[in-house]
């Protein structure tokens, strides 16, 4: 019979093949499959360029891209259309599935690839220069950054034998088109329902790759393998989302406020500093703006100092006013970025004036009341008798023993009593239910 170590050396081949890709163990060619979903940013331009060198590591007959992104950082899309470009897999970009679309960086990112398709009921276009928060770039630098778009997408069309005028419209109009309204125009290559018509469809082709030789795709028997995000990519993708990484900055901001105007409060604080230092990973990947976050500093600075001194909400509006012009400049997403929603900002703001005038009223209050401390803050405190004072005698008040002297005749031990009065450690006292009858 084979020994124990015959049955061991069984069970780790068993899982080291198990471990292998199917395509890998039946000797098949392998077309790999990827996903640009969301936002375009450093995440996504690092996951495409290590799928890519995956793809030439494996051998892979084909990559496929498939994309549903509204855009992103210039910056990130310029990455991605690099390692397109470069790949020595020749790459399909899929915009996938119905209702998907490659507007503003993903059009440049499409146009990148060896292969555009579209499934029915997708778009694609709208890539006209925006600043960070939306808005058009004016003046010589919105011109400079207008052409610079135009002459990179006409490139990029015009070497994949694309509808480059079309093309540079979408830039200078942000025109979009449907599916089949592409192919017509020659914008993208070919539609397709799903992917295995695609791939179907394509086998055969022959590619004229603008930077390889040309080459004849052959994916018959071809198997298909996946190449997701890796869990912390995902997890940084989810948190790099530019108005996920702006919660996280208020609820750091607010939780650490709250730990050093209560302290001992322990919650507020744990909170303030785990989302610091989510929202710090976050903004390491993201084009943070310094005179955005400079403003947004001051402006929680303001809104503590509102607290403190009595200025009445001069302070709380112009923390307000640094608030918004720091969270509009907050991020720099570049000429095709998205900047923090508006609506966000403008909630925020709404909810920091309503917190801090119900913080500010209630410190105004505080303020108008008289200060009582030393001797006199002992005044009216409640006690009780711990032996008989016939005058003098021990009470126990504010959870201290002291000397006291009966203000109104003998008290019996065990009686409440009430302080009228102190001199240095010796309290005067009353019994507590003889003052309450006097009144």
């Amino acid at each position: 019979m084979p020994g124990p170590r015959f049955g061991l050396s069984f069970v780790t081949a068993l899982l080291v093949l198990a471990a292998l890709p199917v395509g890998a163990r039946a000797g098949s060619p392998v077309i790999l499959r990827a996903s640009l979903e969301g936002d375009i940013n450093t995440v996504t331009s690092s996951y495409v360029s290590s799928t890519v060198a995956r793809a030439q590591s494996e051998g892979a007959r084909l990559l496929v891209l498939e994309m549903n992104t509204p855009g992103g950082i210039s910056s990130s899309m310029d990455e991605i259309v690099t390692s397109l470009l470069n790949s020595p897999v020749p790459v399909v970009a899929y915009v996938s599935p119905a209702g998907a679309r490659a507007d503003s960086a993903g059009l440049f990112v499409a146009q990148a690839a060896d292969l555009f398709a579209m499934a029915p009921g997708t778009n694609t276009g709208s890539a006209h220069p925006i600043t960070s928060a939306g808005a058009n770039i004016g003046g010589d630098l919105g011109q400079k950054v207008l052409n610079d778009a135009v002459a990179r997408i006409r490139n990029l069309a015009t070497l994949h034998g694309r509808n480059a005028d079309w093309c540079e419209k979408a830039v200078r109009e942000s025109v979009n088109v449907s599916a089949e309204q592409a192919v017509g125009l020659k914008v993208a290559d070919l539609k397709a329902k799903d992917l295995p018509a695609l791939l179907t469809a394509i086998d055969g082709r022959t590619l004229q790759r603008p930077h390889a030789r040309d080459l004849t795709l052959n994916l018959a028997g071809a198997f298909l393998e996946d190449a997701p995000m890796s869990w912390s990519q995902q997890i940084l993708h989810a948190l790099i989302d530019p108005n996920v990484a702006y919660v996280l900055f208020l609820l750091a901001i607010f939780g650490l406020i709250a730990e050093v105007t209560t302290p001992g409060a322990i919650l507020p604080g744990t909170v303030g500093v785990i989302s610091a230092v989510l929202a710090l990973l976050a903004f390491a990947s993201l084009p943070v703006n310094i005179a955005g976050f400079l403003l947004m500093l001051f402006a929680f600075a303001l809104f503590v100092a509102d607290i403190k001194a009595p200025t009445h909400g001069i302070l709380t509006a112009g923390g307000l006013v640094a608030l918004v012009l720091g969270s509009a400049l907050l991020l720099d997403a570049g000429p095709v970025g998205l900047g923090i929603n508006p609506w966000l900002i403008a909630a925020a703001s709404g909810g920091m004036l309503v917190l801090f005038a119900l913080v500010i009223r209630k410190a105004a209050g505080a303020r108008s009341h008289p200060a009582f401390v030393g001797p006199q803050a002992m005044l009216g405190s409640v006690g009780e008798a711990r032996e008989r004072l016939d005058p003098e005698g021990t009470v126990f008040v504010a959870g201290v023993l002291w000397r006291a002297v009966a203000a109104g005749g003998a008290i019996p031990a065990g009686t409440l009593v009430r302080v009228v009065g102190r001199s240095g450690l010796e309290l005067s006292v009353v019994s507590a239910g003889t003052e309450d009858a006097s009144r």
